[in-house]
This record gives C-alpha cells, structure tokens and sequence, in this order.
C-alpha cells in the first residue's frame, strides 16, 4: 500500500537523523558530547510548496551543550551541509533531555542529605524508590543560579519491582536538582508523613480476581480498507491528508483536503499546561508544558495491535533522536482504520406507509498515544463522510497522589480517593494550532452568538431569537472565550468563493464546554501559561510563529507565547489565517480514576457550514449489514 518517494512534508527517516547528527559533529566538535533534546523537519515555506515537491530537506535539531543553556542548528540533509548554528537564550531553554532526567534521578539518589531524609522514614533500600522529575521553571528554587537549567524532584516507594509505586507517595519531600551545576542543591522537607501501606496494582497480574472476559467484538474488512497510504500520504472517501510525529506537537496533519478543496494547511498541538490548583508542598508548584517541556512526540507509545487499535489497521512508523545522537524508531507511532459510526442520516416517511431511508456513517481514525510521566494522552483526529473533522484528546493514566494527612489537605482542593490517599484539583488545557487554507484562498473569521429578540410588536410572546454575527478583525477581538447561554461559535470563511445560495464556504468551530486557565494571570503559570487565558486567538500566517507558549519554555517566564505574538494588533480580516483553539478539562479527581483513570476526553469539532450545496452523504447507497443477527433469526 506505501510507495517510497521523497515529498518534502514525509516523515524523517533513520537514515535521515543519522547524517544530520554526522554532519552537525563533523562541523563542530563539541556536539560529540552534547545532549540533544529532538529533531524535527524545518517544514518548507508553503507558498513555495505548492506545485513544486522537488525541494530540499532541512531539519533543526535541538539540544544542550557544554558551553550554553541550549543550541538549535539547521541542516541541509538533501546537500549534508549546517545551515546555521545558533545559542538559545538563557531565559528559555529546549525541552529536557533524556540524559538530564535520568541525571536528575541519579544525583537525588546520591544526595547525602536526601538518604537522611528517606532513613527518617525507615526507607533504606534504595532501589525500591521511584524518584519522578518535575519541570523548575516558574517557581525557580533560590539556590539555583538565574539561566540554570533545573527540575524538581519527588518520590515514591515500591514493595516489589513489580508494585505501582504511585501507591506510596513519600509525602513532602522534594529535591531541587541543579541541571548545569549537576547538584541538588536544596532537598526541601515537610516532615514525616506515613508512606501508604496499600497495593494499587492494575496489572492483570496484580488483581484478585478478573471478570470473565467479554465477548469478542470482532472487526473485520472482508472487502479491504476503504483508505489507501503513499508513504504518510492517507486517501479515503475523498479526504486527502498527511499525517507525521512533530518531536514536540507529537501527531501533526498536513495539507487536510476533501474532493481536491483545500480545508487546512496544518494543525498541530501548539502547547499544553497541566496546572495544579492544591496549596499541598507537593503539588502547588507543578505546572508542566508537557509538549515544549518534555515532547509529545519524543514520549509517543508503539501501538499494539488490537488494543490501542481494534479493526484493519495501518501503522506508520516514527523515529526520534535520542540523547546520545543515536536514532530510535516508534514502531507503530500512527495508527491508521476505519470505524463504524453509527447513523448517518434517517427518515421514516409517515404519509409514506413504510417508507423509510437510512444511511450509516463510518469515519477514517488517525491516532497516536503520548506517556508524560503519570499520564497517557491520546490524540485523536476523525474525519468524517459530511465533511466533518474532530480532534477529540483522551485523558488516561495515574492522577497525581499525595499520602492524605488532615493537617495537609484541604476540602475542595484535595480529594480523597482512597483510605490513604488524596489527589489534588488540577487542569489540563491544549492548545492547537490550526494553519487554515479553505478553499484554498484568504480566509476571514467571524463569530456568532444567538441571543433573544425582545418583547414587541413582531415578537409579543418573546419566542423569537436570532443568530448575531461579527467579523473579528483584528487579533485583539480575536480573543474569544466560549460562552454556551449564546451558543456562541466561530466560522473560518472564505470571503471569495460562494455557495450556490450566494454566501461564502465556511467552516464551523464548535466546542463542548471547556474550561480556561484558572490560575491568577499574574502568577507564574499564568504568565507561562498566558496561551490558556482564552478559547481561541487568531493571528495571521507567520512561519517562525508556532508555539503557543514560546518556542522553548524550559525556564522560561512566558517570553515569545501567544500574549507577546498577539500584542502587535495585525489586521486579520483577510489573511492567510491562523487559529488557536484552547480546550481541555478542570479534573476533580474521584476514587474512579484510582489506581489508573478511566478516560475522560476533550476537543472540538470543525463542521462545513455553506462549504456544500446539500447534504453531502445523500448519494450514498443504503447499507444494510447481511451479516447482522438479531434475536428472531
């Protein structure tokens, strides 16, 4: 089904990281023993990609050295020539490196002052500690020098190698590990509190007893696929995408078309912000950018076959950079199949006796998971028959645990979700980047909001209501947040292409209820985080303007975020037109989500609006399943 070729937008291969490494270490020495952070592909301008696939391949690898707080080089690897070679500024630094997590683990474990504290609670072996490194930046310990790069560091004890050490918490005690000095530098404790005794196992191993098993639903394609898949090239029902592991966005979309009728250009995960809402030592600081921080696409999950996925799957490949300059293939990165739906359309004539009509939906799934410390994140794009796409993220793993003490814990911050157990209130919120292109022209945004009609001559029963739009202009009214009483949404729209009733294609961003950032805007996740103050931004097109959060937000106080991007105030009305979206979910944790959490899900839908002329699925054939059985066979 895949045919080699070279388009400029394919996925990097092995062989590709390997020469970029080679040529970076042959032109510069130092990297022998630099720590490398990621690589990715230095997407080609898309003006220029358009009509001419003929381009060479770029790539910006990213990492730590000696001598700095981080380096970015761009390399020809089409010419095996470095492009340019630049230091990153010490206010905001790559993601973490492999290499210094694991450090991190290793110079707490060797803390003298760090054993004492575990020897205080009766934890002298050593290798039953699970030690889990935390981002510094926002609330930067004292001790470490300003431009240090840093994590913080807490722990947990397991009974066995086999046991979930999440269970046991070593309740405040916290390392603040010195990633350019390579020390801890302050080990911060609160005082002994009782390390959990009970097994939170979720292993199938680790459980009493199982429920028998459910009865097999089976997925089969007797026919074949419905898609087809051109290297990262996917085909089906008259979709057209591409589809690549980005080392920080993780799965990202290209050139997204239907019936040869441009849509986007990209979307991607520009940034994410997990803050944590509890006044517990342990947690009140935390406020990870799991994306700029560690990767989404660094930290993607091989799938497996039949649990991740379920039907007649295609797989694509990914491969990363590792720390030491080796390469490393995600086997199973991007998992590609096709779902039943449900009804797509359905109606049963009643002036007609028997006259009934239903066509079922399918949809094509393109999906990959992420694992960032305690939690598993799903990212997950459907494209639909009608036209519409959805970008739908699942939420699963481990929540984050503190030993509950009385004393510590406080009633509507921290839930107790097990006898010795309390997990804190906290957020996650994505923010996606969306590169429109619809019909494949300027788009404009508009936004509408349906509000009640007074009380009058024309409306004396007050039933009558009507749907208000504006057209945002500028990026300053751009920044939108949701508000359901209106049922406000927002419509990208192509100005200069009409429908055959005479308005212009469209298509509709439409939300669920979605939460916003609910830390202070002047607190440090505030700052950081400033991209989750609002639903959605616009901007127009500027290639280096891709992050949310800033380019690199390891450190950092919030430089070069959508705050900054957007305080120049650039005209938007008609544009090669940028969209932000921000969504997510405020998680009140129950004892459900222990010992692993069910998944709870978030995202947006962005449906055609005047983009077609009728209803798009009418011309498909009824498709009654033969191989469907019911109870009166």
């Amino acid at each position: 089904m895949s045919k080699n070729s070279n388009h400029p937008l394919n996925i990097l291969s092995a062989s590709e990281i390997s020469d970029a490494v080679s040529v970076l270490r042959k032109c510069n020495k130092d990297h022998e023993n630099s720590s490398f952070s990621y690589i990715s592909l230095s997407e080609p301008d898309k003006k220029l990609l358009k009509g001419n696939t003929n381009l060479d391949r770029i790539v910006k690898i990213v990492g730590v050295d000696k001598k700095s707080n981080g380096f970015e080089a761009e390399i020809n690897i089409s010419k095996k020539e470095l492009l340019t070679e630049e230091k990153i500024s010490s206010k905001a630094g790559p993601t973490y490196t492999l290499a210094e997590i694991f450090g991190a683990i290793e110079l707490t474990m060797g803390d003298e002052n760090y054993q004492k504290a575990l020897e205080k609670r009766g934890i002298k072996d050593l290798s039953l500690v699970q030690i889990d490194p935390w981002p510094g930046g926002g609330f930067v310990n004292k001790n470490i020098k300003n431009g240090n790069r840093a994590l913080r560091a807490i722990s947990f004890l397991k009974d066995s190698d086999q046991d979930n050490a999440y269970a046991r918490p070593i309740q405040g005690l916290i390392a603040h590990v010195d990633l350019t000095e390579k020390k801890v530098v302050e080990i911060e404790d609160h005082g002994v509190v009782k390390v959990p005794e009970a097994s939170a196992r979720y292993d199938k191993d680790g459980q009493e007893t199982l429920r028998e098993n459910p009865k097999e639903i089976a997925i089969t394609q007797p026919e074949g696929v419905g898609f087809s898949v051109q290297d990262n090239l996917i085909s089906w029902e008259g979709w057209k995408l591409r589809a690549s592991i980005d080392p920080i966005e993780g799965l990202a979309l290209h050139q997204v078309s239907l019936n040869d009728r441009p849509i986007f250009y990209r979307a991607g995960l520009s940034d994410m912000v997990v803050p944590y809402g509890s006044s517990d030592p342990m947690h009140w600081w935390k406020a990870v950018h799991d994306g700029t921080e560690y990767g989404f696409g660094t930290m993607t999950n091989s799938l497996t076959l039949g649990c991740d996925c379920l039907g007649e799957i295609y797989y694509l490949d990914a491969h990363k950079l590792a720390f030491d300059g080796s390469v490393e293939t995600i086997e199973n990165a991007i998992c590609i199949h096709e779902e039943d739906y449900g009804v797509q359309w359905k109606h049963n004539d009643a002036t007609q006796m028997g006259y009934n009509e239903v066509r079922r939906s399918r949809r094509l799934v393109v999906s990959s998971f992420a694992t960032i410390g305690n939690y598993d994140y799903g990212i997950f794009w459907y494209l639909y028959l009608d036209g519409t796409i959805q970008l739908e993220i699942k939420l699963t793993g481990v929540v984050g645990i503190s030993a509950y003490h009385e004393d510590i814990h406080k009633s509507g911050q921290d839930f107790k979700i097990s006898p010795e157990l309390a997990s804190p209130i906290h957020q996650h919120l994505f923010n996606v980047r969306i590169d429109w292109d619809l019909d494949d022209g300027e788009n404009q945004l508009f936004e509408t909001n349906v509000e009640p009609l007074p009380i009058n001559n024309t409306n004396p029963e007050g039933t009558q209501f009507q749907a208000v739009s504006s057209h945002l202009k500028k990026e300053s009214q751009a920044q939108r947040n949701i508000a359901p009483e209106k049922s406000r949404t927002w419509k990208v729209v192509n100005p200069n292409k009409l429908n055959k009733v005479g308005s212009p294609t469209a298509y509709k961003i439409l939300y669920g209820n979605t939460p916003t950032l609910l830390s202070n805007p002047n607190s440090p996740p505030g700052k950081r985080a400033a991209f989750a103050k609002y639903n959605i931004w616009a901007t127009p097109f500027q290639n280096e303007e891709r992050c949310g959060g800033g380019r690199h937000t390891v450190m950092h106080s919030g430089e070069g975020g959508l705050e900054e991007i957007t305080a120049q105030d650039r005209n938007i009305s008609e544009c090669d037109l940028v969209t932000w979206l921000t969504f997510g979910v405020t998680h009140l944790p129950r004892p459900e989500d222990w010992p692993v959490m069910p998944v709870e899900y978030c995202g947006f839908h962005l449906i055609p609006v005047g983009f077609f002329d009728q209803n798009p699925t009418i011309n498909l054939p009824p498709s009654c399943s033969s191989k469907s059985k019911s109870n009166k066979q």
